[in-house]
């Protein structure tokens, strides 16, 4: 058996609103501008590759009010951080024990993820990884999915995927993988322990 991880959500309890909460003091504002700014269908695209000077610069024009916060956003990437889930590295490094493959496929921007093997050692444990922004291309994309195949050499029926969102699920069980939907990641050892 083999093991492929996303990152955020499984690793990394990454959420703007925990930078921005003491950035924008009004709730009802903040939840507008994470909401229809700088939300998640603007982000996503920087996790397929798009520069994030080309970001920013598009959302300053249409929101011009906000342009000192729009900046703020990837100058603060990693203070949106809460945390990271110890459980999920201790199973991680349990795995790399017992010498199983490891292996990440994230939805990441590239810019941002420079320097996180170094911020993170816990990283350097996994045997490969593909960053989103890196490939241009992103989960739930098949395409992804089968770059981690090609490039991991992975059997799908002999792989068990771990992410926190369904969309990624689904498409990694219509290519034949093992799954784990996340929901709560103080149950990912009980979780893997299923296929050790």
């Amino acid at each position: 058996m083999k093991f492929l991880f996303d990152l955020g959500g499984v690793f990394f309890d990454w959420d703007p609103n925990h930078f921005y909460k003491e950035i924008i003091k009004n709730k009802h504002e903040r939840e507008y501008f994470l909401k229809n700014i700088c939300n998640d269908a603007w982000n996503i695209e920087q996790d397929r590759g798009r520069l994030i000077k080309d970001a920013e610069n598009e959302l300053v024009i249409k929101h011009p009010n906000f342009k000192q916060e729009i900046i703020m956003y990837y100058k603060n990437h990693r203070k949106m951080f809460r945390g990271i889930f110890d459980e999920s590295v201790k199973i991680l490094k349990n795995l790399k024990l017992k010498q199983y493959e490891c292996y990440v496929l994230s939805n990441w921007s590239w810019e941002t993820f420079i320097g996180m093997e170094k911020d993170f050692p816990f990283l350097k444990l996994f045997d490969d990884l593909i960053i989103s922004g890196n490939e241009k291309m992103i989960k739930p994309n098949k395409e992804i999915y089968n770059l981690a195949i090609s490039r991991f050499n992975l059997i799908p029926k002999e792989t068990v995927f771990i992410d926190d969102k369904i969309e990624n699920i689904n498409t990694a069980q219509r290519l034949g993988f093992k799954t784990i939907h996340l929901n709560n990641p103080e149950l990912i050892t009980s979780e893997i322990n299923k296929y050790i």
